[in-house]
């Protein structure tokens, strides 16, 4: 290990994979890839704002934040799936603050894990949440530790901007004995997370129901009020009436609702206030382009199937 990390920070991955794993490195390595970068992720979300499970919320962000690393594997074809590094640029204190909550929530999902096989309680982890921990970080490390014989996860942080406080540089250590702590906890983020009231706008990208009348559903890319890319909506004959009138008008939909939790809050239920949206004349014209450029899958949306 390095005592530090010149102008950026480092954070390292080890997995001791079983003699048997080495002649699928290629796998490994995509594995331990894939499960970097959710980590990563994981830090960003939590750094956005603590919850026990994200679902869809915050991807942009945390997507955004994935990117800014660079990866480096040892260049060996012995080391494939093994070792992984990335290197992220320290920028300001907001900057590097998701690789500082993804350090403390590594060391507390370690103290929640010794918790569990020391009691079989799950407390631990619902205290986490306040750490950083959630779901999406609980899998990432599921995911990573699966298949090895012991993973070693470490910050080299940067001699520049130096040691920020809680984050000792010593590995910490997952095993495979630690699997049912990390997925029962995963488990139990997603079950308590609770869905969110939300009054959602957005433009109009989909309409569908069975019929020429009745209820119908839309799907609508969010512009305000969620923290996702796009929601569905289950909407009844009046509110999906409206959606369509605004969609030809080229104008935002705004509605109320329950985000729901279930599925990753994708859905919104029980949706009322539908109504459209004034907005000024050069974002209407761009809106009603979209709609141009999309209206044949709008026009097989209100045919209905078989028509």
């Amino acid at each position: 290990m390095r005592g530090g990390a010149g102008d950026g920070d480092e954070i390292h991955w080890r997995r001791e994979l079983p003699q048997s794993n080495r002649a699928a490195s290629w796998r490994a390595r995509q594995k331990l890839g894939g499960t970097a970068r959710a980590m990563l992720r994981a830090g960003a979300l939590a750094a956005r704002e603590r919850a026990g499970y994200y679902g869809l919320r915050f991807e942009r962000h945390a997507d955004a934040y994935a990117e800014r690393a660079a990866w480096d594997d040892g260049n060996g074809e012995e080391q494939g799936g093994r070792r992984l590094t990335a290197r992220l640029p320290v920028g300001d204190e907001t900057a590097r603050r998701p690789l500082v909550t993804l350090a403390r929530a590594l060391r507390a999902t370690a103290d929640a894990v010794r918790h569990y096989r020391a009691t079989g309680g799950m407390e631990g982890f619902d205290a986490a949440v306040r750490r950083g921990v959630c779901q999406e970080l609980t899998e990432a490390v599921h995911q990573m530790v699966r298949g090895t014989e012991g993973v070693r996860i470490w910050v080299a942080w940067s001699d520049a901007a130096g040691t920020p406080e809680g984050c000792p540089e010593r590995p910490v250590v997952f095993t495979p004995g630690d699997l049912p702590a990390l997925e029962q906890a995963g488990q139990r983020y997603v079950r308590e997370e609770p869905s969110v009231p939300v009054r959602v706008t957005g433009t109009v990208v989909r309409l569908r129901r069975p019929g020429p009348g009745g209820p119908g559903s839309v799907r609508l890319r969010v512009l305000a009020g969620a923290e996702v890319a796009q929601i569905r909506a289950r909407l009844d004959e009046e509110a999906y009436r409206t959606a369509v009138h605004a969609h030809l008008a080229g104008l935002p939909l705004r509605l109320s609702g329950v985000l729901e939790s279930r599925g990753g809050f994708r859905r919104v239920s029980g949706a009322h206030g539908v109504a459209p949206v004034a907005v000024p004349e050069a974002e209407r014209e761009r809106l009603l382009k979209g709609l141009r450029d999309g209206l044949d899958g709008f026009g097989r949306g209100m045919a209905g199937p078989g028509r």
